[in-house]
């Protein structure tokens, strides 16, 4: 398959709302998910949105068990998501330091729900629901903000918590530079 190149904050198909999959476990959706996997790969990504490679469609992969990006982060199963909905189980929200392969180099403190319940479908078009917290949770919601056209900086209260990651956390200089 293809590594495909990731769009960058202020590209404007960003900004859209995706289109829901209405045909599954086609070969071009099993080439797109195919695709998605090496770029996230390439990158030693969290998760991967459609829109975030110029596909204007309701698909979100993630999951790793080791990520360089996030030391020590608990593993997340490997998910194809499409057409999700994601219910919050709490009106708690937690603030966490996210990055984003969209905004590179740049790390941001998000508020986010710490418990999801998360529906949709697989490659397939088989129903998927799970409840999940911690870093999966975070990450579902990330990776589903791109969805409707949102990137993390748009979820932050105070800015002067978004910085450089080399600044922020210098352990992880050189990992973040796409």
């Amino acid at each position: 398959m293809a590594v495909r190149e990731i769009l960058k904050m202020g590209d404007p198909r960003l900004l859209r709302v995706a289109q829901p999959v209405r045909e599954f476990d086609t070969p071009e959706l099993h080439a797109l998910v195919a695709d998605m996997f090496d770029t996230l790969r390439a990158v030693d990504g969290a998760g991967l949105a459609a829109p975030q490679i110029g596909v204007d469609l309701q698909l979100v992969i993630f999951g790793f068990t080791h990520n360089p990006r996030y030391p020590g982060r608990e593993a997340v199963p490997q998910t194809v998501l499409l057409n999700p909905v994601i219910t919050p189980l709490a009106d708690e929200l937690v603030e966490g330091w996210e990055g984003c392969l969209s905004v590179p180099g740049l790390r941001g403190l998000v508020p986010r729900h710490p418990r999801v319940r998360y529906a949709g479908q697989d490659l397939q078009g088989r129903p998927i629901e799970r409840e999940v917290g911690g870093f999966h949770a975070v990450v579902v919601q990330h990776e589903c903000d791109h969805l409707i056209g949102r990137l993390y900086p748009t979820r932050m209260t105070d800015l002067t918590k978004l910085g450089y990651t080399e600044v922020l956390f210098p352990e992880l200089a050189g990992v973040d530079d796409d």
